[in-house]
């Protein structure tokens, strides 16, 4: 999951070099914290949030093969 929600925000932002994903295994659940530069976090979570929820959909959509829950954070 990690390497889909870097391949999405890159493809996002101004300042591709600056982003940052991890990737922190729970019991039942996968965490995966996405970090942008300031300028670009407009472009992460989009008007009302459009773009943050269309990604945690793709993400969501991935992970349905997993027996784990993926939450993504943007920070």
């Amino acid at each position: 999951m990690k390497e889909l929600v870097e391949v999405i925000a890159k493809a996002l932002v101004d300042h591709p070099d600056q982003v940052a994903v991890t990737e922190t295994e729970r019991e039942d659940s996968v965490l995966v914290e996405l970090s942008v530069a300031p300028t670009d976090m407009g472009k992460v979570i989009g008007k009302s949030g459009k773009i943050a929820k269309a990604i945690r959909s793709v993400v969501k959509a991935a992970s349905v093969q997993s027996d784990k829950k993926v939450i993504v954070e943007i920070d």
